[in-house]
């Protein structure tokens, strides 16, 4: 068995808050990036849906604005990219904190933090103009993990009352949410009342936002943590040689040679 600790000199230590941070800019700034540039260069287009257009509708969908259009859709994929390493990170450190010998919880929670990733991956690069049908797919199924996600993490939260009700605080927003998500969806879809498709709109930005402020809490637990990097065997003292070291040597002894 490995040795459980080992010696080394210390390459890089941080606070593993900083995961959660870089995960909530990165994801707010793919979101408000590509809606400010949607607003600013395609304003009518994004607002434009199957039955209206503006004035009726005045402010875009999540789906219209992510995936209709460049820049914006580039912008939005970019920061996604960027986004899916603090992602990947945080549902690991999760799962390390609430990790129990002879719970099956943390496991599946960790399953589906991963698995809601994936899916966020779907929908992000296979846009609604691409293929309506596997957009929505990967959409729903995000939104589906998003229950066991979020009351796993309620149920594993750490004793920290600044979390818990900041977690509970959030995770009820995006459930209430819901309610008239649906409703003018339904308006918009079914009954096709003008202007439903733009208060539709402005309920999914506040589960957009809601989703990314849930897992920001995840910073006041992670403060807990030390992320460090250890170089065991001493490579980074600059004491071996690298590949271009050794080229170079060979290099010299020819020129010497000749």
């Amino acid at each position: 068995m490995a040795p459980k600790f080992k010696d080394g000199d210390v390459v890089v230590a941080f606070s593993g808050k900083w995961i959660s941070w870089a995960h909530t800019i990165a994801a707010y700034t793919a979101f408000l990036g590509a809606l400010f540039t949607g607003l600013s260069l395609h304003y009518h287009k994004i607002v434009q849906n199957e039955y209206y257009g503006y004035p009726r509708e005045w402010f875009p969908s999540v789906s219209s604005t992510i995936g209709d259009r460049y820049p914006e859709r580039s912008v939005f994929q970019l920061f996604i990219a960027i986004t899916s390493g603090p992602r990947f990170a945080l549902v690991f450190l999760w799962y390390i904190l609430t990790a129990r010998p002879n719970s099956t919880l943390p496991k599946f929670v960790f399953g589906t933090g991963i698995f809601r990733t994936i899916t966020c991956g779907g929908w992000t690069y296979v846009t609604s103009t691409d293929d309506h049908g596997w957009h929505d797919i990967f959409m729903i199924s995000y939104l589906v993990a998003t229950v066991p996600w979020t009351l796993g993490c309620l149920a594993l939260s750490p004793n920290n009352p600044r979390a818990i009700k900041h977690r509970k605080t959030f995770a009820g927003l995006f459930f209430a949410t819901l309610v008239p998500l649906i409703y003018f969806f339904i308006q918009h879809k079914v009954h096709k009342v003008a202007g439903a498709y733009t208060i539709y709109s402005f309920f999914e930005w506040a589960l957009v936002l809601f989703d990314v402020s849930f897992d920001a809490v995840t910073a006041i637990d992670f403060e807990n943590f030390e992320v460090v990097v250890k170089d065991v065997k001493g490579m980074s003292r600059g004491n071996t040689n690298l590949v271009s070291d050794v080229v170079r040597e060979k290099e010299y002894k020819i020129f010497v040679l000749l």
